[in-house]
């Protein structure tokens, strides 16, 4: 609890015990406020735990949060239901005595949710044993079970429960489940064939219509629209949003299968549910007084699905017999007789069935081995909230009278019980005044007196009685009570709130209007003898079952249903009585259902009328711990030595001198006639501190000694033991330093007879020296090997590595050339494809090849100036030819030999010869019939050879071409063949000149400025260089 203490002003106390200005009703609300808009949803008054529904699911309920509240202290860990069902559990098991859990709280406050994780946590604390499973499978099931045919939607809660339910669950010695008992009371049946506005009927009807095969309701005759059915059609009903009817009904047929319900059985069951829907489709007539059915179609299908006889079934919905001392007297029912009947057996029918489920899930849960049984039962009540309705009748009337009666018992066991314990032991305190609502339970339930009993007095009394007679008695007796309030006798202002068949109770929670209008009908629950036995005589097993024949034969009036009801509240109140109870109070932030609201006027009237102030008041005032000296002795004798291990002297004695030894202070406690008080809990959760560390040093004192002895013997054997061993392992390490200096002599041995025999074929001596000495010329070959095509370094090797080296030196060349080849760019793969045609035409064959190696080949030699020209003549006259290569040259006339300026450009189809000066067209000659003469000497001229049909008596071309090697390569690469050029090995050449005649070209080498020029002969002499 202290570590919370830093952010009370943020989420407020986690126990109001710590409020300060606790006497405040604003504070208190304020307190709760702060915790419910950080989420935080649970509150101690002491041990009463508050618990407001956050109407929406909070991550608070994991199995680490259960780990985290298992055995622990309850105050500390943040307050929690939990903790609560922790306390509880702990003080069943370790104290043997009979615990139980009162959840309570207005309706839609959150007390079934409660209920549920109280079961969630025991669940989960027992053991997991398969038949420990079982019974906690059949404790968890229980709960969609009963809610499906106990619990309805209301205007205030989604998920109400119409009918209040005591849950014993017994366990073994060991805290394990073992077994349970349900009760249930009063169940809301009226419920069965009529809703307020906006309501709806019990959960089964809707989640058997959504839920149910197709073949299942063709079997009963069903259709899944609730527009069919008289029982589920009134109200404002439609579709809930937060109900998923087909997925409950999944869940309860699961729970059948888990609870051991045979097959028949759920049939069974299903066939009543639809049989009470079709009782409701169930219409009359009347005809001289006399009512008849209209629609026999649907007594047919109840008849099939009840196992009864139709005529019977007719008969006993419009006919009545009375046995008058003797006299059995049959006579029909009117109109409205006939109504009352069909909707009395609709209730009857419900309800028995939900007495039978209660009955069956008993037998189910009985416990199977009571041997290991020691008595050990906890009880969780989870009953009705306080009602207060628009329209509020019998049921109201009976739900409101349970709330009192529990308000009552928490006054007894909470307030009342404190002060009269505080009295005994003589305790001083200061009183704390509380409202007894034991007025109002007198005011309902006193014999000859109270309402219940005039109210049976009015419904059994010969003559006509009325529910206007009733309140008209009721008035007459009670009128003068201060709690009770009529219209005749009420304030003129009243008056006017307050219709003439109304009466007003002031119940602890608030003043309540009752419409007396069906109190009577209600409290007869009147079944005619006809139905009863027809009922009786059922093939449904279930239905038998619910109506004993035996009933129909008794004579005897049975009692009332309120007589009924206080019967068995009185029981309830007797069996909680004998158990020490946790508190639950259970509160609804506001009316909405909605998430994150909070009304102020709501929360503080629940918090009056639950009495929370009181309670908190008398806790401020009293002290939240108390013990008998006996146990408290018991367990704390140890902080003492005085105490430790006996004390023999009174216990009231030995705890002063543990409350001296202690140091508790002058108000932190009181002594008793028999207990010891302590006023806070930090005072207690020292001690249990103090507790648990002596315990601890006590079980170190004692592991202490008995370990020393046990270790000591265990030494001795040991030593006896290592002695032994020792010996053992100097033999085995002495043996195996031998065995390590033989081997390492053989190593060095064999390594120099390696090293002697290393240049000698392999053999026993040096094979082992070879291949070290290959891994290791291996290691340096690694390191060293040549990164460039160029670089034709390689690593000398061993004798016997020779042919290896000669492989990967081959290898590595190839891959390196193939590392080289694949990082060429496309141009320069290009490049060299035409150096390698290069070579293939002209090495060796031509003496100025070796100059052209060098330099890399272009497309364009044109130079700059003249370059714009020759571009718009090959744009405007090559027709779309792709152009392979241009350059300048130089032509020799056929007359003369005269020079001539040209530019020569050669296309994938022709070769273009341009005037040097008007770069104009002087040729255009076909690639496909040109031949190409060339020397073998370091000249550059050229004669393309041209066919007759081109010359037009011409003559061949003779050309002086710069880059005469790169021109004839894209030559020669054009036309896809070396054939076209002719290198001459002589030093002339002959050619062709105009009208038929040869001119000779003549070659001079060995001396002289290279050029061409013209001899005295004639002839074209070209000086070639050396």
């Amino acid at each position: 609890m202290e570590r919370g203490l830093h952010d009370r002003d943020r989420v407020g106390v986690q126990d109001f015990v710590l409020l300060e200005n606790y006497q405040s009703e604003d504070a208190f609300i304020d307190n709760l406020r702060k915790r419910f808009q950080e989420n935080i949803i649970y509150t101690y008054i002491g041990q009463v735990l508050i618990s407001i529904n956050p109407y929406k699911q909070l991550p608070i309920y994991t199995d680490n949060d259960i780990k985290e509240y298992r055995n622990k202290h309850f105050y500390e860990i943040p307050p929690h239901i939990f903790a609560v069902t922790d306390n509880a559990f702990r003080s069943l098991i370790e104290e043997n005595k009979g615990q139980c859990v009162l959840i309570s709280g207005e309706s839609g406050s959150g007390k079934t949710e409660a209920s549920k994780k109280v079961l969630q946590y025991i669940a989960a604390c027992s053991g997991n044993q398969e038949t420990i499973e079982n019974v906690k499978d059949k404790l968890l099931k229980s709960n969609p079970l009963l809610e499906a045919f106990g619990n309805a939607k209301t205007n205030r809660n989604d998920n109400s429960s119409r009918f209040g339910k005591y849950m014993d669950i017994q366990f073994d010695f060991t805290g394990t489940p073992i077994g349970g008992n349900i009760l249930k009371y009063l169940l809301e049946k009226s419920r069965v064939i009529n809703q307020n506005s906006g309501e709806r009927n019990f959960h089964i009807f809707y989640q058997l219509l959504a839920g149910a095969s197709d073949e299942q309701l063709k079997s009963m005759n069903l259709t899944r629209s609730l527009q069919d059915y008289a029982y589920l059609s009134d109200g404002e009903k439609g579709i809930v949003s937060s109900i998923n009817d087909a997925e409950n009904f999944r869940q309860v047929m699961q729970a059948m299968k888990v609870i051991d319900f045979t097959v028949a059985e759920q049939t069974q069951i299903l066939n009543v549910i639809a049989s009470v829907l079709h009782l409701g489709n169930v219409q009359f007539t009347e005809e001289e007084g006399k009512a008849q059915i209209t629609n026999t179609e649907c007594v047919q299908s109840i008849a099939n699905l009840l196992g009864v006889h139709l005529e019977e079934l007719k008969n006993a919905l419009t006919h009545r017999t009375i046995d008058a001392r003797g006299d059995v007297v049959t006579s029909p029912l009117n109109l409205e007789m006939a109504i009352y009947a069909r909707d009395a057996l609709a209730k009857a029918v419900y309800d028995r069935l939900f007495s039978w489920l209660v009955q069956r899930l008993n037998v189910s849960l009985q416990a199977k081995d009571t041997s290991t049984a020691r008595n050990n039962v906890m009880g969780i009540l989870d009953i009705y909230g306080f009602e207060i309705f628009k329209t509020n009748s019998f049921e109201q009337f009976c739900i409101n009278f349970c709330n009192e009666k529990l308000q009552q018992l928490f006054i007894e066991l909470t307030l009342k019980s404190e002060q009269d314990e505080y009295r005994r032991e003589g305790i001083e305190w200061v009183p704390v005044e509380y409202f007894d609502n034991k007025v109002i339970c007198n005011l309902i339930e006193e014999k000859h007196k109270g309402i219940i009993s005039i109210l049976d007095e009015e419904c059994l009394r010969p003559g006509e009685p009325t529910d206007l007679t009733f309140l008209a008695k009721l008035s007459d007796r009670l009128g003068d009570h201060a709690h009770y309030l009529c219209h005749e006798k009420a304030p003129i202002q009243v008056q006017k709130t307050m219709r003439r068949d109304e009466f007003r109770l002031v119940h602890y929670a608030g003043d309540v209007t009752y419409n007396v209008v069906g109190f009577l009908d209600k409290n007869n629950d009147l079944l005619f003898r006809d139905l009863k036995e027809t009922m009786s005589k059922a093939d449904n097993n279930v239905v038998r079952v619910c109506f004993p024949e035996s009933e129909y034969l008794e004579k005897k009036r049975p009692d009332t249903a309120v007589t009924q009801f206080r019967n068995s509240l009185n029981n309830l109140m007797d069996i909680l009585m004998c158990k020490e109870p946790s508190y639950i109070r259970c509160i609804k932030p506001n009316d909405l259902q909605t998430a994150g609201v909070f009304d102020d006027q709501l929360v503080l009237h629940q918090v009056k009328y639950l009495g929370l102030m009181e309670n908190l008041r008398v806790r401020r005032a009293g002290f939240a711990y108390r013990r008998l000296y006996e146990l408290f002795l018991n367990r704390y004798k140890c902080l003492s030595k005085q105490t430790w291990p006996n004390y023999n002297g009174p216990a009231k004695e030995g705890v002063k001198i543990l409350v001296k030894e202690l140091n508790y202070g002058p108000e932190d406690y009181r002594l008793g006639e028999t207990k010891l008080f302590i006023r806070f809990p930090k005072t207690l959760f020292e001690t249990e501190d103090a507790f648990q560390e002596k315990k601890h040093d006590i079980a170190a004192i004692l592991q202490a000694r008995w370990k020393g002895r046990v270790q000591r013997r265990k030494y001795l054997k040991l030593r006896e033991q290592v002695i032994i061993l020792q010996s053992y392992c100097r033999r085995h390490l002495a043996q195996q330093a031998a065995k390590k200096r033989r081997e390492a002599a053989d190593k060095i041995r064999a390594f120099i007879k390696g090293f002697i025999t290393r240049n000698d074929p392999p053999n026993g001596y040096n094979e082992k020296f070879i291949a070290n000495a290959k891994r290791m010329w291996l290691l340096r070959l690694a390191k060293d090997l040549p990164s460039k095509v160029l670089d034709m370094r390689w690593p000398s090797a061993p004798t016997h590595c020779q042919e290896a080296s000669t492989y990967l030196h081959r290898l590595h060349r190839l891959h390196l050339a193939r590392k080289y080849r694949l990082a060429l760019s496309e141009e320069r793969k290009r490049q060299f494809e035409l150096k390698v045609l290069a070579e293939k035409v002209f090495k060796d064959k031509k003496s100025s090849y070796p100059a052209s190696v060098a330099q890399w080949f272009q497309t364009n030699r044109i130079p700059s100036e003249h370059g714009a020209n020759v571009n718009s003549f090959i744009a405007n006259s090559c027709n779309g030819e792709s152009v392979k290569y241009c350059s300048a040259c130089t032509k020799y006339d056929r007359h003369g030999y005269k020079p001539r300026e040209r530019f020569i450009i050669l296309s994938n189809k022709a070769i273009y010869v341009l005037d040097g000066k008007t770069y104009k067209q002087k040729h255009r000659l076909p690639l496909e019939k040109l031949d190409f003469d060339l020397t073998n000497h370091s000249d550059d001229l050229m004669v393309i050879r041209i066919p007759l049909d081109l010359k037009k008596d011409k003559g061949d071309l003779i050309l002086e071409i710069p880059y005469i090697i790169e021109f004839c390569t894209y030559v020669i690469d054009t036309v896809g063949t070396a054939d076209v050029l002719k290198i001459v090995e002589r030093d002339s050449l002959v050619h062709n000149m105009a009208k038929g005649k040869s001119g000779v070209i003549d070659i001079q080498t060995g001396g002289g400025e290279p050029g061409v020029v013209r001899d005295k002969s004639g002839h074209l002499v070209v000086i070639a260089g050396q």
